[in-house]
């Protein structure tokens, strides 16, 4: 099992940036696949981003694919989400979560239940 703590978020205005980071301790978050999850109220919590263990491979919900980019630095024990363009509809508690990364799996994990460990979230609330 590994901690999680999420940070980065804010208010901005619609167009703006932030940069969203997620520490892991515990273990080296190298044996850990990576996943960023937004939630609003009353609503499932969905699939924003996703990468694997080493950062060769990653996948974006179509809804902030060419806005969102997300990366990590393994030495660091650092993921992190840089979101440009922001706008109004991705005003959400954003969420990192962590699975064991498994030899020979070639895709990333984007259901909520992939996931085994998750951090507590951070606000981002974006004005239009």
């Amino acid at each position: 099992q590994v901690q999680l703590v999420e940070s980065g978020g804010g208010l901005v205005q619609a167009g703006a940036s932030l940069r969203l980071s997620c520490v892991v301790s515990g273990r080296a978050s190298s044996n850990y696949d990576m996943g960023w999850f937004r939630q609003t109220p009353g609503l499932e919590r969905d699939f924003v981003s996703a990468i694997n263990w080493s950062g060769s491979r990653t996948g974006y919900a179509d809804s902030v694919k060419g806005r969102f980019t997300i990366s990590r630095d393994n030495a660091k024990n650092t993921v992190y989400l840089q979101m440009n363009s922001l706008k109004s509809e991705d005003t959400a508690i954003y969420y990192c979560a962590a699975r064991a990364a498994l030899a020979g799996r070639n895709y990333v994990l984007r259901w909520p239940e992939d996931y085994a460990d998750w951090g507590q979230g951070t606000q981002v609330t974006v004005s239009s």
